[in-house]
């Protein structure tokens, strides 16, 4: 297209520390357009550094507020922070319903933090599809840390965990956020467990409990051992605590293997994921035209099975 951005050109700007040009590229792979895959080829050698963390939890825990506190604590140490923020969708335009400087205002005009909403469109499993590609931006863009914020769905939030490095689980008393997260198999999924207003009362009765059903889950010597913390994120407590555990956790990924086991898998069904796309906006194009049609009259008059019908329509598809 004249005039389109040059893919390459743009992660050479990314790299060099220029937001819009982030910006753009994001942009680029959320809209999914016809250089997408060029922008995926000039992000590829440089990924792969960034500590991708991901916060999960039942709307109300504040998961927002948490984000902003460990980005400024993160930002003390030192790090620069990149922030997807993944947003129900507008049922209207498609777009993220709540805006990422609504919620992080105080983070605006820092270079070394670049934040972004990214709209769910409509994908169930609360993370954006574009997301996986979002990161690699972001990585490619400098990032020491990116925090992947979550809708908080319930049990589809499992997702983040196919795309983080260490994930965090965010609940908060008076909530039954105990129960529930035992429901919902959340205690299967996080790395750190943080009892967010831990100035409420029974907060005490949550830590207690999350520590005690972590307790009945299997565990080798040399597994990881997920902590329950305690935080008030509206005044920065408990934070430090946070970025010293995730540090912690990133050290015991990168010599146990298992970092490198959740991206290989990350990837792998990343691949799996654009396959099936490109599988299925073949079938589209097949659907309604005249192999579609032929097929479907030769298994109406008996001289074809249905599945023998897919395996031709696979083939011409192929």
């Amino acid at each position: 297209m004249a005039g389109a951005p040059d893919p390459v050109e743009l992660v050479r700007r990314a790299r060099a520390g220029e937001q819009l040009a982030v910006a753009r590229l994001i942009s680029m792979v959320e809209n999914a357009g016809g250089r997408l895959r060029e922008v995926s080829a000039a992000l590829a050698p440089h990924t792969g550094r960034a500590h991708v963390v991901g916060l999960t939890g039942s709307p109300g825990v504040g998961k927002s507020t948490s984000t902003s506190a460990l980005v400024t604590e993160l930002r003390a140490r030192g790090r620069r922070v990149g922030v997807l923020a993944v947003d129900p969708s507008s049922p209207f335009s498609g777009g993220a319903l709540l805006g990422d400087r609504v919620r992080m205002g105080e983070h605006t005009g820092d270079d070394g933090v670049f934040i972004r909403s990214m709209a769910t469109r409509g994908h169930l499993g609360g993370l954006s599809w574009a997301t996986p590609q979002a990161l690699r931006v972001l990585d490619a863009a400098g990032c020491d840390v990116i925090l992947v914020e979550t809708v908080g769905v319930g049990q589809s939030e499992v997702e983040v965990v196919g795309l983080a490095d260490s994930t965090v689980v965010l609940l908060a008393p008076g909530m039954g956020d105990g129960v529930q997260a035992a429901k919902a198999g959340i205690l299967e999924i996080g790395d750190v467990f943080v009892v967010n207003k831990a100035d409420r009362d029974g907060a005490r009765r949550t830590v207690r409990e999350l520590r005690n059903m972590l307790h009945l889950r299997d565990a080798g010597p040399d597994d990881w051992r997920p902590p329950v913390l305690s935080t008030v994120a509206a005044r920065a407590e408990g934070i430090d605590g946070l970025a010293d555990t995730l540090d912690e956790h990133l050290t015991w990924s990168e010599k146990s293997g298992e970092r490198d086991r959740r991206r290989r898998e990350r990837v792998r069904r990343e691949i799996e994921a654009i396959g099936m796309e490109q599988v299925r906006s073949r079938m589209e194009q097949l659907r309604g035209g005249a192999v579609l049609d032929a097929l479907t009259g030769r298994v109406l008059a008996g001289r074809l099975d249905p599945w023998a019908a897919a395996d031709e329509l696979l083939e011409r598809s192929g």
